[in-house]
């Protein structure tokens, strides 16, 4: 683990990874508790599996057509909002269920994502890294975007933090209020799909929902308020990546792997804790 410390003064590229996990635990510290709060982890499941398809369409297009502009992230990003968009139309409509539309969103981005993947020319070495992250290979232009998608979360947070209390704990009572509710369901669905984008790039596709919810499930073990509730998440976001980061550094391991399973470690310490509190 020390070794991580004394090369981070050296090696730009650890310095980019540090600056990358504090700007996602940022946004997931504040998204997730929302998630968690509203019970909408598998939205945020459908969002991150299915942002493959919009991976692998991106880089096909770039591969056989020529459209150098389409990014894999910005590709992966468009998929994001479209997904957020239709989760929140289906749950103001609610002629279908949720959870079962979810899933189609689920398995058939992550099964579009495989087939561009196969029909693109040459070996997508890179496009598979956003599966178990790729946090080591950060650069400067990744750090800019993930800067603009904080900004915006931080000020649609401190613009909309009020609404998304009052319809987080009582959507009803909210509605009677005089509270636009179907706008507000709107923003949150597409800032958790924001949230997701920037989490691919710590632990990837297959691991960024455990690193949205877990931090912000622990800190709901601690605290009831939902502001200290999002400061503490993004605190303990920040510390499991950092010490998942130094603990696989020397072995090469998988950071985004170790990072999680510290999350994991971390989520049920806390749950120890909460439920010795109660005890006791």
């Amino acid at each position: 683990m020390s070794l991580f410390f004394t090369d981070l003064c050296h090696y730009p590229f650890l310095v980019n990874a540090v600056a990358a996990v504090a700007l996602a635990s940022l946004a997931a510290g504040m998204v997730g508790s929302l998630v968690v709060v509203r019970r909408s982890t598998y939205l945020a499941g459908a969002v991150s599996h299915s942002l493959l398809a919009g991976l692998g369409l991106s880089r096909l297009l770039q591969r056989r057509f020529g459209f150098e502009g389409l990014t894999p992230m910005t590709g992966a990003l468009l998929v994001a909002v479209g997904v957020a968009v239709l989760a929140a139309r289906l749950s103001l409509r609610g002629r279908q269920r949720a959870d079962t539309v979810l899933s189609a969103v689920w398995t058939g981005g992550m099964a579009l994502g495989v087939s561009f993947v196969a029909a693109t020319p040459g070996y997508q070495d890179d496009l598979m890294s956003y599966l178990f992250g790729s946090i080591l290979l950060v650069t400067g232009p990744d750090l800019m975007w993930m800067a603009a998608l904080d900004i915006v979360t931080l000020g649609v947070m401190a613009v909309c933090y009020n609404r998304f209390l009052a319809i987080g704990f009582n959507e009803e009572l909210a509605r009677l209020r005089g509270v636009h509710t179907a706008f507000y369901e709107l923003v949150y669905h597409v800032l958790t799909a924001l949230t997701v984008v920037l989490l691919v790039r710590v632990t990837g596709i297959v691991l960024a929902i455990a690193l949205l919810t877990l931090p912000a499930a622990a800190a709901g073990m601690l605290t009831r308020r939902l502001d200290r509730m999002m400061t503490l998440a993004a605190g303990l976001c920040f510390g499991v990546s950092l010490l998942g980061l130094a603990v696989s550094y020397a072995p090469g391991w998988p950071p985004g792997a170790t990072i999680v399973e510290i999350a994991v470690l971390v989520y049920l310490a806390a749950a120890c804790f909460s439920k010795g509190q109660r005890t006791g």
